[in-house]
Order: structure tokens, then C-alpha cells, then sequence
């Protein structure tokens, strides 16, 4: 049935992130065969200049007269002759695999094949991790088993071994995830009849996630070690502050500012290390799925790659994980101080207002009596000269009237005082409406 040519306009991220779906797919792999893989990872905590790891795998492409990689994309596979280079841009890192198949010296693919030392000097970023895997045929469970005790628990330091048949007898894998004197994390798998190409290549690449992974998760454990010695300080710090709360003589709002101060410290060190610790807590469960997945079952009485995992590898998870939720404690103790404390200064603060407010009052009363006593004084004043000038105003018909001036004045006194009081009343009425 041919396509439809009437379909609505695509979203802009469908096609790519389908094609994400299949942008990594496993290299097929025949034993006997051998593989290296290198990853860098910047210093910081994401990769930021994509150019430069770009440039970095041109020159590569060059010194293989491969095809050129496509500018966009985060990963490229190409062949050289017997050789196969895979690319990977991660979030954080940058990895580098070199494949090649036939029978040769167990380990020695050297990185000569890969590029020349100059390319590998100039490399972007600082090496995460650098993987050998040597692959060899086995006829069965028993002959793998055979081969690890004769053959190859003796590259490894036995404390460390690890060994595991893989999926449900398809393979064995043996390593002990130490760098050795060259500077190598190995491993070896040996491949059961049973094991295809592609199930042989997804092995090897759970093998080698499982060491990227693991490294990647452990950059919190240097963080939380940090952490821990800044945390003990402020949880000193943080317990005299609150402990000091019941005292009487205790300065509120100094404290206050010590504790806001603590606070600001505190979400530092959060800010600081919270991308770290939710990727490597990421990186620890991809870890754990990528072991489970591999379908382990024990081989020659070692060790299982998770119990590797839990005897070495999840304690130190644990330690990160620990400084994560103390840091999360004390940044909860320390929102309750300065709650608590805000609210103490709170009321301090409404007390003094009310003891203002009441202090107010009592002056607005003293004022007010005091304006009372006033305007009876300027009643008296204003009184006295407006009786006076009203008493020569009338002396003339006092005289004709036959009324002698005492009189008038008496006569004329109550109703000047009278309306000397009304008037000064309204103004004081109208002022105190306005």
C-alpha cells in the first residue's frame, strides 16, 4: 500500500526523535576479536562545545580516510579495512570504540591502530575511561569455566574478580575493574557457539556502559566528600543558632541575619552539586539495568558482576546519596530557624508598634487637652479686646442713652464672649473634619 500523501505537516521533532530510537545501534561481533574504547568527558559537567569534539573526530575520519561524519549528528560507525570506529556524543561524555576481529595476542590492539599519539594528546576533554575487551570462542559453559580457572583469573587480581555466563549461557565475562599498568580497565568474554553476532556485540556494549556508567555515577562520591566537611561546619554553626532561640538575652534580628546568611550558604551548596548527584544517581540505575539485562548467572564460584557491584560499588553510592538528604535535612532545619525566628521578630516588631501606637495616643490626648486649654484662653483673650472695641464703638450711645459705661461693658460682655466662642468652635470643627 504506498504511503499517504495527504498526512498533516510534522511535528519538528518527530523524525528526530525516531531516528534516536535507532541512532545507537549494537555493533555486531565475531570471536575470536578484540575491542578498545576511550571516553572523554569535559571537566565541567556537560559537553558545551560541540565543535571542538567534532573536529576532534574529522581529524580521526582523516588519518582512516573514512567517510566524513554528518556535522549534526551525535554518533558515526564507519570501516577501515578490518577495522571499525564507533563514535558517540553523549550529554557528558564523548566515546571512541575500536573494533577488529581475527585471533591475536590477547590485548594487543594497540591504539596506534586507532590514531596517532598527537590526535589522542589533543583530545577535548579529560580520559573518563579507557576499556579493553578481548573476545575468544569457547565451546561450551564447562570450557569457559575451564579457561578462566587455567587461563585467565591470573591477568586479574583475584580480590577484585568478577566473573559471570551471560545470558542464560551464551557467553562468559570475566574482569575485576581496576586500570592496569598501562592504564586499562579489561575485560574478557568468551563467546559460547550459541552467541550471535549481535548478541556477542550487545554483551560487549553492556560491558563497557557498565564502566562508563559506574565512573560516571562515582563523580558524585568526590562532591559528597566536599560536601560533607561544609555540611559539618553549618550543622555546628546551625545547632548554636537554634539552641541559642530559648535565651532570653538573645538578639533576634542579629541571629536572623546569621541564619538568612547560613541559608544562602546552604542553597550554594545545593545549587552546586544538584545536577551531579540526580545524574549520578541516573547513572547508577543505568548501572543496575544494564547488569540485569546481561542475565548473569555464576561462573567457577567467583563472584557475580552485581555482587561486585554491591560489595564496592553501592557503598560509595550510598555515601552520595546520604549527603544528598543530609543536605536536604539541613536545608529544611534551616527554613524552620529563620520561620521561627521571622515570626519571633514579627511579634517583636507588632509589640513595639502596639507600645508606638499606645504612646501616640497618650500624646494625641495631651495634645488635645492642651488645644482645649488653648482655645479657652483665646476665648478669654479674644473676648477681652473684642469687648473693648465694641465698648468704644458704643460709648457714644451710651452717653445719650443716659447709661454710664460699666454698664455697657457688662451688658456687652456676654453675648461678645458668646460669639468669640462659636466662631473659634467651628474653625475647630472644620479643621478637624478636613
Amino acid at each position: 500500500m504506498p504511503p499517504s500523501r495527504h498526512l498533516p505537516p510534522d511535528h519538528p521533532q518527530r523524525l528526530p526523535m525516531t531516528q534516536e530510537l535507532h541512532a545507537r545501534p549494537f555493533p555486531p561481533l565475531s570471536a575470536p576479536g578484540q575491542a578498545i574504547q576511550l571516553a572523554f568527558k569535559p571537566l565541567d559537567d556537560r559537553i558545551r562545545d560541540t565543535s571542538a569534539h567534532r573536529d576532534h573526530l574529522e581529524r580521526l575520519v582523516a588519518f582512516h580516510r573514512a567517510p566524513r561524519p554528518d556535522r549534526d549528528s551525535a554518533h558515526y560507525y564507519g570501516e577501515v579495512g578490518r577495522l571499525r570506529i564507533k563514535w558517540e556524543r553523549h550529554t557528558e561524555y564523548v566515546s571512541y570504540t575500536l573494533f577488529e576481529e581475527g585471533a591475536g595476542e590477547p590485548f594487543s590492539l594497540s591504539l596506534d591502530r586507532l590514531a596517532p599519539p598527537e590526535w589522542l594528546a589533543d583530545a577535548p576533554g579529560a580520559l573518563l575511561s579507557a576499556i579493553r575487551i578481548h573476545i575468544e570462542p569457547v565451546e561450551s559453559e564447562e570450557a569457559a569455566e575451564a579457561a578462566l580457572i587455567d587461563r585467565w583469573q591470573h591477568l586479574f587480581t583475584l580480590e577484585s574478580l568478577a566473573a559471570a555466563h551471560l545470558g542464560e549461557g551464551q557467553a562468559t565475562a570475566v574482569g575485576d575493574f581496576r586500570i592496569d599498568a598501562d592504564g586499562f580497565t579489561r575485560f574478557v568474554v568468551l563467546a559460547g557457539p550459541r552467541a550471535g553476532s549481535r548478541r556477542l556485540g550487545r554483551i560487549v556494549q553492556r560491558l563497557i556502559e557498565v564502566e562508563n556508567y559506574r565512573m560516571l555515577s562515582m563523580l558524585a562520591l568526590p562532591v559528597a566528600r566536599r560536601l560533607s566537611e561544609k555540611l559539618g561546619e553549618i550543622e555546628a554553626e546551625l545547632t548554636t543558632l537554634i539552641g541559642g532561640f530559648s535565651t532570653e538575652t538573645h538578639d533576634d534580628q542579629a541571629t536572623l541575619g546569621r541564619l538568612t546568611r547560613l541559608s544562602a550558604a546552604i542553597e550554594a551548596l545545593s545549587a552546586e552539586s544538584a545536577f551531579r548527584f540526580a545524574a549520578s544517581n541516573a547513572y547508577a540505575a543505568l548501572v543496575d539495568q544494564r547488569i540485569e539485562v546481561l542475565r548473569e548467572a555464576r561462573a567457577a564460584d567467583r563472584q557475580l558482576l552485581s555482587e561486585f557491584m554491591a560489595r564496592r560499588f553501592k557503598p560509595a553510592m550510598r555515601t552520595w546519596q546520604a549527603t544528598e538528604r543530609r543536605l536536604a535535612d539541613v536545608t529544611g532545619r534551616a527554613a524552620r530557624g529563620v520561620a521561627l525566628l521571622s515570626a519571633r521578630v514579627n511579634v517583636a516588631v507588632e509589640r513595639q508598634n502596639q507600645d508606638l501606637l499606645e504612646s501616640m495616643n497618650r500624646r494625641a490626648e495631651a495634645q488635645l487637652r492642651l488645644q482645649r486649654t488653648v482655645e479657652g484662653l483665646s476665648v478669654v483673650a479674644i473676648s477681652y479686646y473684642a469687648v473693648g472695641l465694641t465698648a468704644y464703638l458704643l460709648k457714644p450711645l451710651a452717653k445719650s442713652a443716659g447709661i454710664d459705661e460699666a454698664t455697657m461693658i457688662a451688658v456687652v460682655a456676654v453675648p461678645v464672649i458668646l460669639v468669640v466662642q462659636g466662631f473659634l468652635r467651628r474653625i475647630r470643627r472644620e479643621m478637624e473634619h478636613d
